[in-house]
């Protein structure tokens, strides 16, 4: 059942942040859903989702057997398709074919906060929390493009965004992680962040046949007996065995044993593949974050 609680208040905090959003537009360029809610209930709804899909210029159709569906992409893996009305056909689009980093990443240099840790946010397709996280930590953030050389700013410690596609395709990024694992400042990576930061350490990544997509998987740290449950979204994964000497596994996916995180064994780099900034939750690893702050103290010592 999808539309229930409606659609958000578009509203701001004081960094100018949506206070509801994790972004400033609609992604997805269809919606197939089971069931539609047609009446919606919740104290900061403002629309429904159907009124918001329409303003947005998003179709979406319901009454689709998605459990159906669900079973062929199971047995086949993702798919491409397309949505058709009536007798009306359109071209196929290979959204793998295409750099959708460079088209959701920030189009030009931006300044947050005013806080004592400088933290520059590489943003290929940031989530607004990402921002809120860092900000209520005392830091300062500088959000840059995708392709934007970071290391010429005066930073404390480089936060690698999520974002979507193929890591392949950022090329441009992977060579200024290069450099700045060079400078050997503190670098803390979010999914694909976790994937970049891979490659620029020497690893390799590949096509996961489902993805993985839920706010339910278990990732357990490794060398622990603990393990969290975690929000994803991603179509690749590092290669656990593709990284060199100098690194590691930091956590691993308890359901497939894919790589959900990577540390340096003495520098203080670290990456997850999972959100810890999760919004919606879970927030069982906002504590990263923290494991970050402390990082770029400890450097400045």
């Amino acid at each position: 059942m999808i539309g229930n609680y409606g659609v958000p208040k578009d509203e701001t905090e004081e960094h100018g942040i949506p206070l509801f959003y994790e972004s400033d537009q609609i992604h997805i360029s269809g919606l197939i859903i089971s069931d539609y809610s047609f009446e919606y209930s919740h104290w900061n709804a403002k629309s429904s989702l159907s009124e918001w899909l329409i303003k947005n210029e998003v179709p979406g159709i319901f009454d689709i057997d998605t459990r159906a569906l669900t079973k062929i992409l199971r047995e086949k893996g993702s798919m491409l398709g397309k949505i058709l009305i009536d007798d009306e056909d359109i071209d196929q689009y290979d959204p793998n074919q295409d750099n959708l980093v460079a088209q959701v990443s920030t189009k030009e240099r931006k300044v947050y906060g005013k806080g004592k840790h400088k933290v520059v946010l590489v943003d290929t397709g940031a989530k607004y929390n990402i921002l809120r996280c860092l900000l209520k930590r005392d830091t300062t953030v500088i959000q840059v493009p995708w392709d934007f050389d970071f290391t010429q700013e005066d930073y404390d410690g480089v936060m690698l965004s999520n974002g979507p596609g193929n890591p392949e395709m950022c090329s441009i990024t992977v060579e200024n992680i290069k450099k700045a694992i060079e400078i050997g400042k503190p670098i803390f990576g979010i999914c694909l962040g976790n994937q970049l930061l891979g490659i620029a350490a020497g690893g390799s990544t590949y096509k996961l046949k489902y993805g993985h997509r839920a706010h339910n998987h278990p990732a357990i740290r490794v060398g622990t007996n603990n393990c969290y449950i975690t929000s994803q979204n991603h179509g690749y994964a590092l290669d656990n065995d593709s990284l060199t000497d100098d690194w590691e596994p930091l956590f691993i996916h308890i359901n497939d044993q894919s790589n959900e995180g990577i540390r340096h064994k003495s520098k203080p780099f670290f990456s997850t593949q999972f959100h810890p900034e999760a919004s919606s939750g879970p927030t069982d690893t906002e504590f990263l974050f923290d494991d970050f702050i402390h990082l770029i103290e400890e450097s400045k010592k």
